[in-house]
């Protein structure tokens, strides 16, 4: 299982807070997984489908496409943050 954490607007694109999925065979990385998560339904594709407007989070750090993802990790979907 993995658990998914979605916040800001990736919340409400996607129509739930967070989702406990589990993790399909060859989703190794979190290019792949947010590839899988646009196939699940057309609320995920829309709120993923531009990469750039995301940023990940994999157990609490940061996560490139490249970041491995594995079964029981928790993953962070949410807009770039900024500060002023």
């Amino acid at each position: 299982m993995i658990e998914l954490l979605y916040f800001a607007w990736v919340r409400d694109a996607v129509g739930v807070d967070g989702e406990v999925l589990p993790l399909p065979a060859g989703v190794a990385t979190v290019a792949a997984l947010l590839d899988w998560l646009g196939t699940r339904s057309p609320r995920h594709a829309a709120a993923l489908a531009d990469r750039a407007r995301v940023r990940v989070a994999v157990d609490h750090a940061f996560a490139g496409p490249a970041t491995p993802v594995a079964a029981g990790a928790e993953v962070a979907i949410f807009p770039p943050v900024t500060g002023g």
